[in-house]
Formats: structure tokens, C-alpha cells, sequence
């Protein structure tokens, strides 16, 4: 099993849910975060004031698949976030020990 975090665009979160779920994948974790990468934030402009901006908004999807899904989900994520600016985000793949639904007592593949 695979935990994908995958970190987006907020406005494209719509789009990654959709391509998720046109695959079949029918549980996720959405988070609203702040962070920067290689663009270090930027610059505005407020009432005649500039000032930086470091932190841009983001959005955090986790989701927890068998391991023959996340080619297949990764692939779906970045073919529905991509928009090829600078900022577009990271997926990162962390293998994953077990899973338990609280519900029925199940562990692993069965609990997904």
C-alpha cells in the first residue's frame, strides 16, 4: 500500500477530485495549506503599501491506495493539476505499513 500527498493548486482541486473519482478512487484527504517552493512567494501591492507574501496558498490531497493503483492515481493527479506554471506542486509517495477501518476491524488492502 501507497500514501500519495499530493500538493496542488487550490483551483484545480475540483479537477483532481473528479479524475480521482472517474478512476474509482472513492476516499481522500483534502487540507487547505500555505507553503512555497522554488518561487519563494511573491510581491504585492495593498493600499499603496508592498509587501511579500511568503506563503502561498496550497492544497494537500492524501490518499492511500494498493500499490498496483498509484502509478495509475499519480498519473491522474498530475494530468489534472498540471497547468505548466511555476507553483503547479509535488506528489510525494510514502509506502504504507497498514490500514485499519475502525468500523469492521479490517486491515490493510480490505480496509481501503
Amino acid at each position: 500500500m501507497k500514501l500519495i500527498i499530493a500538493i496542488i493548486k487550490p483551483f484545480k482541486i475540483e479537477e483532481v477530485k473528479d479524475a480521482l473519482a472517474a478512476i474509482g478512487i472513492e476516499g481522500m484527504t483534502v487540507t487547505e495549506v500555505k507553503g512555497f517552493g522554488r518561487q519563494k512567494g511573491h510581491t504585492e501591492i495593498y493600499r499603496g503599501s508592498e509587501y511579500t507574501v511568503d506563503f502561498l496558498p496550497k492544497v494537500k490531497v492524501e490518499i492511500a491506495v494498493a500499490d498496483a493503483l498509484a502509478g495509475k492515481v499519480i498519473d491522474v493527479i498530475v494530468g489534472a493539476a498540471k497547468t505548466g506554471k511555476i507553483g503547479d506542486g509535488k506528489i510525494f509517495v510514502l509506502p504504507l505499513e497498514d490500514v485499519v477501518r475502525i468500523r469492521t476491524d479490517e486491515h490493510g488492502d480490505a480496509a481501503l
